[in-house]
C-alpha cells in the first residue's frame, strides 16, 4: 500500500512485479511418428476412417444366387418316349445291328428321377388302354417297365439297382415279337406245341439280349427268370424262391398284374383292385408277400383320407378286396 506523505515527498518507489514462472521447455520432437493407440484405432474405424487394422467383425459374404430347380417332365410324353422306343427295338429285332444301351438307359434313367418326384408316371402306366396305333408287346413292357421301377424304389432299391432293374423290364418279353399272332391272343388256353413255342419264350428273350450286348449279364438273367415262382412251379428252370433272382421277382408280379388289367386277347380286363384280389386270393403262393404289399401299396385302393390299417395278407388267405370305395374319382 502507497501513504500519501510519501506521494508528496516524491519517494515513493514501486515494487518490482514478482516474476513469472518459467514455462518447461517443450519436448524434443522425436523423428518417429507417435504411435497411434488402440483405443483411437477403433474409434477411426468406427467412425468409419481408412485403416489398414482388421476389423473385429467380418463383412458378411454376399448370399449366392439361388439355382431354381429343374422343371418335372410331364409324364405322357415320356412313358410315350419308352413305347416309341420299343417299337423301335422290334423293328431292329428284324433288322439286326447294334442294340442303343444308351438311349435305353437315358430313358430308365428319366423315369427313375420322374418316379421319385411324383407318381404321376406310375398312373400314366397303370392307366389300362392302348394307344391307338401302339404295338401292345411294347405297351405292355413299357408299363411293366415303369411299375416295376416303382416297385423297386418301394422295397429299397438304390439307383444302380433300380437303372438295372428298368432295363431288364423294358426288354423281358422281346421273343413275344417273334411267336404267332394266334398263340399270344389264346395263352390260357394252349396246349401241346404252341404251350412249348409260348414257355420258350423266356429263354429265347434272354439270349436275344445278350447278343445285343446288355451292359451287364444280370440283365439277361433277369428276364430268363421272370416266368418262375416261389413254390417252384415257374418255368422255364422250375426254380424256387430263394433260387430266383430278385429283380425277376418284381417283374413277375407285376407282369402277371399289367396282363390282368390289359390282356394281349378278348378276354375281359380286370380293373386294378380287381387284379390285385386276383393275385391275392389264386395266386398268392406265387409272389412274396413283401412284394404284394407294396404293389397294394403303390396301386392306392383305399382314397386319400382313409385311416391306415395294415394288414397281413399271407396270414389272412381269406380276406380280400370286393370292391372300390368309390369309382370315377367320387
Amino acid at each position: 500500500m502507497v501513504r500519501m506523505s510519501d506521494l508528496v515527498r516524491g519517494i515513493v518507489r514501486e515494487s518490482p512485479p514478482a516474476p513469472l514462472p518459467e514455462r518447461p521447455a517443450p519436448p524434443e520432437r522425436s523423428a518417429e511418428p507417435a504411435e497411434v493407440t488402440p483405443m483411437r484405432l477403433m474409434s477411426l474405424a468406427s467412425l468409419g476412417t481408412p485403416s489398414s487394422v482388421e476389423r473385429d467383425d467380418p463383412v458378411p459374404a454376399e448370399p449366392e444366387p439361388r439355382v431354381p430347380e429343374p422343371t418335372a417332365e410331364s409324364p405322357e410324353p415320356l412313358f410315350g418316349e419308352i413305347q416309341a422306343f420299343l417299337g423301335e427295338a422290334q423293328q431292329r429285332l428284324r433288322g439286326g445291328g447294334a442294340f442303343p444301351w444308351g438311349r435305353l438307359q437315358a430313358l430308365v434313367d428319366r423315369a427313375i428321377t420322374a418316379l421319385a418326384r411324383s407318381a404321376d408316371l406310375f398312373w400314366v402306366a397303370n392307366n389300362p388302354a392302348v394307344p391307338a396305333g401302339v404295338d401292345y408287346i411294347a405297351f405292355h413292357q413299357a408299363r411293366v417297365c415303369v411299375l416295376a421301377l416303382r416297385i423297386g424304389a418301394a422295397v429299397g432299391y438304390d439307383g444302380a439297382r433300380l437303372a438295372a432293374l428298368g432295363l431288364a423290364a423294358a426288354l423281358f418279353d422281346v421273343a413275344l415279337w417273334q411267336m404267332p399272332e394266334a398263340v399270344l391272343r389264346r395263352v390260357d388256353s394252349l396246349s401241346g406245341e404252341e404251350l412249348a413255342l409260348w414257355r420258350s419264350h423266356p429263354r429265347l428273350s434272354a439270349d436275344i439280349v445278350r447278343r445285343w450286348g446288355p451292359p451287364d449279364e444280370h440283365i439277361a438273367q433277369t428276364i430268363l427268370e421272370h416266368h418262375e415262382r416261389e413254390q417252384g412251379q415257374g418255368f422255364p428252370q422250375g426254380l424256387h424262391g430263394p433260387a430266383i433272382d430278385p429283380d425277376a421277382k418284381i417283374i413277375a408280379l407285376v407282369d402277371t398284374y399289367t396282363t390282368l388289367t390289359v390282356p394281349p386277347s378278348s378276354q375281359p380286363r380286370l380293373k386294378p383292385h380287381e387284379a390285385i384280389r386276383e393275385i391275392v386270393k389264386t395266386r398268392n403262393d406265387q409272389f412274396p408277400s413283401a412284394l404284394v404289399k407294396a404293389l397294394l401299396s403303390e396301386t392306392s385302393v383305399f382314397p386319400p383320407g382313409t385311416a391306415p390299417k395294415v394288414l397281413d395278407l399271407s396270414e389272412a388267405p381269406f380276406l380280400y378286396i370286393t370292391g372300390p370305395v368309390g369309382e370315377g374319382g367320387r
